[in-house]
């Protein structure tokens, strides 16, 4: 089990950009892969990115292009940086560990979009 914590939301203009990050509880060098999920009220909670332990990535369709999924494993942090936010990214943000036996998720942090 890993502990998560996420920070870095906030309130941004459309257009904007903003940078999460997530901070595990331990080395996240041999957890199997993590991501960014996000979620609406009254919606269920959408994959937005993901990465490997070997930096594969994967990015949802309205996520491609704008965002990027790194992580630094000597600071066992995954980021996301996003760019060109629009109204409809609003959502708070979770991060997501999978070390091949259980998922954890963090506490998630808001992200809002102002027009």
């Amino acid at each position: 089990q890993v502990q998560l914590v996420e920070s870095g939301g906030g309130l941004v203009q459309a257009g904007g950009s903003l940078r999460l990050s997530c901070v595990a509880s331990r080395s996240i060098f041999t957890i199997d892969h993590m991501a960014w999920y996000r979620q609406v009220p009254g919606m269920q909670r959408e994959l937005v990115a993901s990465i490997t332990r070997v930096d594969d990535t994967y990015y949802s369709e309205r996520a491609k292009g704008r965002f990027t999924i790194s992580r630094d494993i000597d600071k066992n942090t995954v980021y996301l940086q996003m760019i060109r936010l629009n109204v409809e990214d609003t959502a708070v943000y979770y991060c997501y560990a999978w070390d091949g036996h259980t998922g954890d998720f963090g506490r998630g942090t808001q992200v809002t979009v102002s027009s």
